[in-house]
């Protein structure tokens, strides 16, 4: 595809990189348009291409023998997937697919690895960005481990909540995550997460409105996540 609309300067990892450097890179990336529900990388698959998200959104997730979608993160523009391949060259570790209508650039590893090489600040980005994936994969192993199923959902919604970047007290989640979603981040089932999230909104902690989810009191919500570790 060819569409002047999309270009890598929205790209977190490149932000600060020259015009010049930007249009260089955009040359040797691969644009392609991915359908709703379209996958774009497979779990156990070999390729190693980095993918950078221009517009849309995308899910990573994997599949237990018996089928079960185990969600992992969902990620929107600006943000980039596939990196671990082609750092380690191993296969895929996840699915991945189209959300919503999506555009997408992608480079082979090796272009990659040279744009880590060529560029330290990219570099520097991309190491902070695979530590934070370390402490979130660690802090859910912790969840997992501890907390009780209505305290996993705390903890998920805490999650979305804190991805908004707001400094208030008071996110909207917009669009909200649907019950099935939730359920198949914290390995359980929609109905607990329906039961939970009624029990929250009866006792005035979220807000269900047309189209989104607030969350009225973020520092209740950390303090329930917080007493749930503790027990």
């Amino acid at each position: 595809m060819n569409d002047a609309r999309f270009t890598l300067s929205d790209i977190d990892l490149f932000h600060g990189l020259s015009s010049s450097d930007l249009e260089a890179l955009a040359k040797q990336c691969r644009w392609r348009r991915y359908a709703p529900d379209q996958q774009i990388i497979g779990e156990l698959d070999a390729t190693t291409d980095v993918f950078f998200i221009a517009s849309g959104r995308v899910r990573a997730t994997v599949y237990s023998p018996s089928g079960k979608e185990v969600s992992f993160r969902d990620l929107g523009a600006g943000k980039s997937i596939g990196e671990l391949s082609a750092v380690d060259g191993a296969p895929r570790s996840a699915n991945v697919i189209a959300l919503s209508e999506s555009v997408l650039a992608s480079v082979p590893a090796a272009v990659f690895k040279k744009i880590l090489h060529d560029h330290p600040d990219v570099s520097a980005r991309m190491m902070s960005y695979l530590v934070g994936l370390v402490r979130k994969l660690s802090d859910r192993i912790v969840e997992f481990s501890v907390l009780a199923v209505r305290n996993r959902i705390h903890a998920e919604l805490l999650r979305l909540a804190r991805e908004r970047a707001s400094d208030g007290n008071t996110v909207v989640l917009s669009p909200p995550p649907t019950h099935a979603d939730i359920a198949s981040r914290i390995a359980t089932h929609r109905e607990a997460v329906t039961r939970e999230l009624n029990a929250l909104a009866g006792d005035g902690l979220i807000e269900r409105r047309r189209g989104s989810l607030v969350i009225r009191d973020v520092a209740r919500l950390t303090r329930l996540v917080e007493e749930g570790l503790e027990q």
